[in-house]
């Protein structure tokens, strides 16, 4: 379903249209959508810059909904971020994915919302994932493409550098191994180092009103009836 206009309201809008909303799913559903928010995160994000495989972009939404990322950055300068539906399999539906036309474009609003920007590549030994200093504020992983790599606008916007060790003869994991053991990783030290890594209550409030919309069928024409909210566009219903 299209979701327009519902960012930065107040706490009371959300909280009325929660209790209206959730009196049409299970209470096990609820709790299942509660208990999966309070695990989710915005200290760390993930960036993709021009991922042309729909199998690795996949991969990566599954990477974040799996370990409890809330946001993702794409940059479709050259070629559209375009998850494979087969491999996504609905985690896209659960995070937000922010697409930017520009490398600079994405940049430029992950600095502005605070984000370091620390970019992962194997040829800079700078951090790897058990040294990288989790407490120096939030971070965005960018992530280049399976050959390219992360390009050279990312290497002299990079605040810091990451790769894993690897003792392999080659280099031999590839961007979707690589974002999972990153991923994993880092949101398992956020939330044994940082005290404040969850979402604040007002964002709470927020996803979990975005959740119920998405999962209640006709959730727009209910609200409409009662509380006269405009009728958004169906795209897609969650099970």
């Amino acid at each position: 379903m299209k979701m327009t206009n519902i960012e930065n309201r107040p706490d009371d809008w959300y909280r009325q249209r929660i209790d209206l909303l959730r009196e049409f799913m299970t209470e096990d559903r609820f709790s299942i959508l509660e208990r999966t928010l309070a695990m989710r995160t915005r200290y760390m994000t993930v960036m993709a810059e021009n991922m042309f495989h729909g199998q690795n972009a996949a991969a990566l939404i599954r990477h974040c909904e799996a370990f409890g990322v809330q946001d993702m950055h794409t940059v479709e300068s050259v070629c559209p971020f375009e998850p494979s539906a087969s491999v996504v399999r609905g985690t896209d539906q659960w995070v937000n994915v922010h697409r930017h036309k520009t490398t600079t474009e994405a940049l430029a609003e992950l600095k502005a919302q605070g984000y370091r920007i620390v970019a992962t590549t194997p040829h800079r030994n700078d951090s790897t994932p058990a040294t990288f200093d989790v407490t120096k504020g939030r971070f965005a992983l960018i992530f280049g493409t399976e050959h390219a790599g992360i390009s050279d606008e990312v290497i002299a916007a990079a605040d810091e550098f990451l790769m894993i060790p690897m003792c392999g003869m080659v280099e031999s994991l590839n961007v979707s191994a690589s974002a999972a053991i990153l991923i994993y990783t880092l949101t398992q030290r956020i939330r044994q180092d940082i005290p404040s890594w969850q979402l604040t209550p007002s964002e709470l409030l927020e996803m979990l009103y975005s959740w119920i919309f998405r999962s209640v069928k006709d959730a727009s024409g209910i609200l409409n009836r009662t509380l006269g909210d405009p009728i958004e566009e169906k795209k897609t219903n969650v099970k």
